[in-house]
């Protein structure tokens, strides 16, 4: 049985372990009403459904409940596992997890969990004592439970060995040009969509720009070589016709860029929702020179022109992305679930 919601940095990375694993073993997933049963239904997944509770950073009248609803949450993960009886818990982290692991624990379940930042998130913690195996995204994360073991990040399979040419022609793009593609999260980022939009009219003299905007982030404009989506199923395709990107530095897509050799000019996300691990996993890649950084007080159109004309341009960066050794961690974690069932 998988856990893990409430975005799609939770989800994605276990449906990428899930196709490795659906051939020879029985399969399900348990999360809340949100992004994990849309994405579950999708890819025809028995999802089993219960209510979790998140702790609102900042607002402590709003966490006052959350000891009586954490009650309730492990109670439903309990009759659930009583259902299914899965014979091992996998998690990626996030306050989805917490009920069901704690729960799975109580019943002798073997759990297992996955880090995907440089920092442990608060899930993590909570319920890394009740796990077999903390496995990490980072070397260094690992080091900071006594169960930890870097494997790497779970990464989609369609995401390698992609045609650039067909996706150039998936995309309609201008072939005589560099790509550059643009995209902040699962939802889109606000503010990232402002300062691309009003810097695209002078990027896009010589370059193309392939902007995943979010759900209803959609303008009209009518500037060539700049192209919009909402959201693109097929990341792979995105990546394969990229010569360089912009993104947040969430964990996941942060080591998919830099796994797959595209110069990168990440732009964390800082804010009071925030507990910082962008920051972090930025700084982490930027300090062995594999991608730079443009910081959200630093944000506006002209910086955003500037950094992006030295990316295209950071010859030192492309070498650094050349050599470095991130990989798909999907290898790893088979292991370590297998290692687990038996």
């Amino acid at each position: 049985m998988f856990c893990g919601g409430g975005s799609a940095g939770h989800v994605v990375p276990n449906l990428a372990i899930i196709d490795l694993l659906k051939s020879n073993y029985s399969v399900c997933y348990t999360g809340t009403d949100a992004i994990e049963k849309k994405l579950c239904s999708d890819n025809e997944i028995k999802f089993y459904e219960f209510q979790a509770v998140k702790l609102v950073r900042g607002k402590i009248l709003c966490n006052l409940a959350i000891p009586l609803k954490l009650f309730r949450s492990i109670r439903q993960a309990g009759k659930i596992l009583d259902s299914v009886k899965p014979n091992l818990l996998f998690c990626k982290g996030g306050y989805v997890c917490v009920p069901t692991a704690l729960a799975a624990k109580k019943r002798g379940i073997p759990v297992i969990t996955h880090e995907s930042d440089l920092s442990p998130g608060l899930a993590n913690k909570i319920i890394a004592r009740n796990c077999k195996t903390v496995l990490t995204s980072f070397p260094s994360t690992a080091e900071k439970f006594r169960n930890g073991r870097y494997t790497g990040t779970p990464m989609r399979a369609n995401l390698f060995k992609r045609s650039k040419k067909a996706a150039q022609e998936f995309f309609d793009l201008d072939t005589s040009r560099p790509t550059l593609i643009v995209f902040g999260g699962g939802s889109g980022s606000r503010i990232i969509n402002m300062n691309i939009r009003k810097a695209a009219f002078e990027l896009c003299k010589s370059i193309n720009i392939l902007h995943i905007c979010g759900k209803n982030n959609i303008v009209d404009t009518n500037i060539y070589g700049y192209k919009q989506y909402e959201f693109i199923n097929d990341m792979g395709l995105a990546y394969a016709c990229a010569d360089a990107a912009v993104a947040r530095c969430g964990s996941n897509s942060a080591n998919e860029l830099i796994a797959l050799k595209i110069p990168t000019l990440f732009i964390p996300l800082e804010n009071s929702r925030s507990r910082g691990d962008q920051i972090k996993n930025a700084e982490y890649f930027a300090n062995r020179k594999l991608c730079r950084i443009l910081r959200e007080k630093q944000l506006n159109p002209e910086n955003l022109k500037k950094e992006i004309c030295k990316l295209l341009n950071d010859e030192k960066l492309k070498a650094a992305l050349s050599e470095c050794n991130v990989k798909c961690g999907n290898d790893k974690i088979i292991e370590e679930i297998k290692s687990a069932l038996r």
